[in-house]
């Protein structure tokens, strides 16, 4: 079963945080949507990472890097009226509109995502 990953378990994937375990079990079978690999790419610049070959060793151990599509895009746009009194941005949108597509699982850091009245299973890794 395919499990979208948010950008936030990613990367506590990839600085070993906690919940690391739980992102590296998923991998092999995970997706994550270009926008949300686009957060991952610029907050590992931010933290001062090499980037160089990052998408080719995460691709190496399973995950799929997914075009964010129209459609994506208009479920995001749908959902912002149920998820801004929880200060969710477009990228964390962008995550759940491509769970909602696949009707997967989503795996995030964000604990707050779990109190959303939401038709897809949100599980966070802390």
């Amino acid at each position: 079963m395919t499990t979208v990953l948010d950008a936030s378990a990613l990367l506590s994937f990839l600085q070993d945080e906690p919940g690391s375990d739980q992102v590296e079990a998923v991998l092999p079978e995970a997706v994550i949507s270009s926008v949300n690999w686009s957060e991952v790419v610029q907050k590992s610049i931010a933290a001062d990472a090499n980037i160089d070959g990052m998408r080719e060793d995460i691709e190496a151990l399973g995950l799929a890097i997914l075009p964010f599509t129209a459609e994506e895009a208009e479920i995001a746009g749908r959902l912002w009226p149920q998820t801004r009194q929880f200060g969710l941005s477009l990228g964390d949108r962008a995550c759940l509109s491509v769970g909602a597509r696949l009707k997967a699982t989503v795996l995030t850091a964000d604990q707050i995502w779990t109190a959303l009245d939401f038709p897809i299973t949100v599980h966070s890794i802390r």
